[in-house]
């Protein structure tokens, strides 16, 4: 149970990436138990730092199955995962707990309350790295809340460590709205504390790691799905507007996009989670939810290959001549009875985006071993999320602006042929039109990267749910394994949108109360 997730973290190994320049990587804890007699030296907090990460990493699956399956591009041929896409889920089904993303939580709160004491301590334990420290758990706690917040809407808000059984386990639920401030509130704190690093001594560390960067990116994040639209737009500015010499910055070109996926931590990233094989032997195992071949586990939506289709039609129309595949159609292989040329009418499609390299050749072109890395934010998705705020606040012509960057990148062209300076064409564009364009250029932009649910999800969401109508054909549309009037029904229930709390925690914590859809429908 939860509890005990929570009071142990777990001896593991650390290590991320290129070790042999990052040595601190390989700390660990000594025992299977973080006491408050365990916080000796800056090595103790360096190792439970990177547990977090280690912990996020370990979540990974889950985080790809929550924001897919219900979102309509992919859909799963395990008839346990199918009941999540088919909003049939059960509070005791393994897919709906949430301890590994409290696992992430709980080091946080160890590092955010024994971190400045350890100073004290430790003589070589500098107040500058304790405050970096500090702004990495922030992030690591916000970031996870965020995660929670869309998948349950709301949990148990936990920010002390547990350290023994001695300590109270019945928390009852905070609301999402409180959870939201929480999260802003942990940004707020990290950022001011100006203790936030831009970059890290070691490259990929400033991708594999919690900058001031990923911090916008999650303030953004978090402030869109609250529709605090002003405060979303300031912080995605401060990314899309930033001069840093090292700042994260967009691609333009379209054959660099795949650049992001292989070998990860382009200049597009923001954040990602690492693995490499080379150096540490880790692997992702994400080939056991993409094979390259028939028997894949997730496989494409008969709605999400025609919209593939269609965009690769296009960009061939516009000119791409890399084989009838060009920028974000990298992301899929096919290996059609009429070869690369049959690519824009095929109608099986494998998951590339992590399994290839540069390369476009189906077979000569996968990655040797399975260790891409896996982006939680880049500035791509930093632009869609200025469209959107910008659309909310009727500035279509700045949403249009980002959205024709994204479809010009991708070989497309502009949006409905519209230049963003046309005032009369633009006028004419209103807001459901526009934000379902956004929705459509995210669900080709970031297939595969645990986003769509979330975004359909947000749009069925806003102005109280004004769109609730679009939002259910979007689900219907992607829909491929149930009854789509059983699903139809279900929508009409707007706690049927987020997953049960698990049944084992409801178990054991006496003032933890179940998703109502779920205490109904037992």
């Amino acid at each position: 149970m939860l509890k005990k997730i929570l009071y142990s973290l777990v001896a593991v190994s650390f290590m991320t990436c290129a070790t042999s320049c990052n040595d601190w990587l390989d700390l660990k804890p000594n025992n299977e138990q973080i006491t408050d007699d365990y916080w000796k030296s800056k090595e103790d907090v360096q190792s439970v730092v990177m547990s977090g990460y280690y912990y996020m990493r370990q979540c990974v699956p889950n985080f790809i199955k929550w924001g897919e399956l219900r979102g309509g591009v992919f859909y799963s041929s395990d008839s346990g995962e199918s009941k999540l896409q088919d909003f049939n889920m059960t509070p005791s089904h393994n897919l709906c707990k949430y301890a590994d993303v409290y696992k992430v939580i709980n080091a946080a709160n160890s590092v955010l309350k024994y971190a400045p004491g350890v100073c004290s301590i430790d003589d070589t334990y500098a107040e500058s790295m304790m405050m970096s420290h500090l702004c990495e758990a922030y992030f690591m706690r916000a970031y996870c809340y965020l995660i929670l917040v869309k998948n349950y809407g709301s949990v148990p808000l936990i920010l002390e460590p547990y350290v023994d059984d001695t300590e109270s386990f019945d928390i009852a639920k905070s609301t999402e709205a409180q959870i939201i401030e929480q999260i802003k509130a942990d940004v707020m704190t990290a950022l001011n504390t100006d203790a936030a690093k831009g970059t890290y001594e070691v490259e990929w560390e400033t991708k594999g790691r919690a900058t001031k960067w990923a911090l916008y990116a999650l303030m953004a994040d978090a402030c869109l799905w609250s529709e605090d639209y002003e405060t979303c737009k300031e912080y995605c500015n401060k990314i899309l507007n930033a001069t840093d010499s090292f700042r994260p910055v967009f691609i333009t070109a379209g054959t660099q996009w795949y650049d992001m996926f292989c070998f990860g931590n382009s200049n597009e990233s923001i954040f990602e989670l690492n693995w490499n094989y080379n150096t540490a032997q880790e692997t992702n195992n994400f080939a056991s939810l993409w094979s390259q071949d028939a028997s894949s586990k997730f496989r494409f939506s008969s709605s999400a290959i025609r919209k593939m289709q269609e965009e690769v039609s296009t960009a061939v129309a516009n000119g791409a001549t890399v084989e009838g595949r060009v920028g974000r159609m990298l992301l899929a292989s096919c290996i059609p009875a009429g070869g690369n040329a049959a690519y824009a009418v095929a109608s099986t499609f494998y998951m590339w985006k992590y399994a290839g390299t540069e390369i476009q050749d189906p077979e000569g072109g996968k990655r040797v071993h399975q260790d891409a890395n896996f982006i939680i934010y880049r500035v791509s998705e930093i632009m869609m999320m200025l469209a959107q705020a910008e659309t909310m606040t009727g500035n279509i012509q700045e949403a249009v602006k980002q959205v024709n960057r994204i479809r010009n990148r991708a070989g497309i062209g502009n949006f409905q042929g519209i230049d963003e300076d046309d005032a009369g064409a633009i006028a004419n564009i209103d807001e459901q039109t526009m934000l379902e364009e956004i929705l459509d250029q995210k669900a080709m932009e970031f297939i595969g990267e645990a986003k769509r649910w979330y975004d359909v999800l947000w749009f069925g969401r806003i102005a109280n749910n004004k769109y609730r109508d679009s939002f259910v054909r979007l689900v219907l549309d992607g829909n491929q394994t149930t009854n789509l009037s059983w699903v139809t029904s279900v929508l009409a229930d707007k706690n049927s949108w987020y997953m049960p709390i698990p049944q084992v925690d409801i178990d054991h914590n006496v003032l933890l109360e179940q998703n109502p859809y779920y205490s109904s429908n037992k």
